[in-house]
C-alpha cells in the first residue's frame, strides 16, 4: 500500500457544507469522501492505492482534477482499489457535483 498527499492553492471557497461520500470499496471501484475542512485556503487530497509507484500518474489526475474543481478548504481521501485515471476522474466529478450541491 501507498500513500500518496497532495496540496493545492489559490481555489475559491467550497459551497459544500457537509461530507459527501461517492463509490463503495470492496465492490471493485474506488471510494472518495469529500469534506469541507479549514486548511488556509487549500485542498488537500490523500490517496490510498494498492498500486505502488504510480504518484507521477496521480499527480497528473490530481492537476488535471484541480484545473477543473479549483475549490478551497476541502479534504479529500480516496481508497483507489486499483481503479484506473479515467474511473478515478469520474468518482471524483461525481463526488464533487454532489459535495457543492449539498445533496443527500
Amino acid at each position: 500500500m501507498e500513500t500518496l498527499r497532495f496540496t493545492y492553492q489559490g481555489g475559491r471557497p467550497a459551497t459544500g457544507k457537509a461530507p459527501e461520500i461517492s463509490g463503495v470499496l470492496g465492490s471493485g471501484n474506488l471510494e472518495v469522501l469529500v469534506e469541507p475542512a479549514d486548511l488556509g485556503g487549500a485542498l488537500h487530497v490523500e490517496v490510498l492505492t494498492a498500486a505502488v509507484g504510480f504518484g507521477r500518474i496521480w499527480q497528473a489526475v490530481m492537476d488535471d482534477f484541480f484545473a477543473r474543481w479549483p475549490l478551497g478548504d476541502v479534504r479529500i481521501s480516496i481508497n483507489d482499489a486499483g481503479a484506473t485515471p479515467a474511473v478515478v476522474s469520474l468518482r471524483l466529478d461525481q463526488a464533487l457535483e454532489a459535495f457543492e450541491k449539498g445533496t443527500p
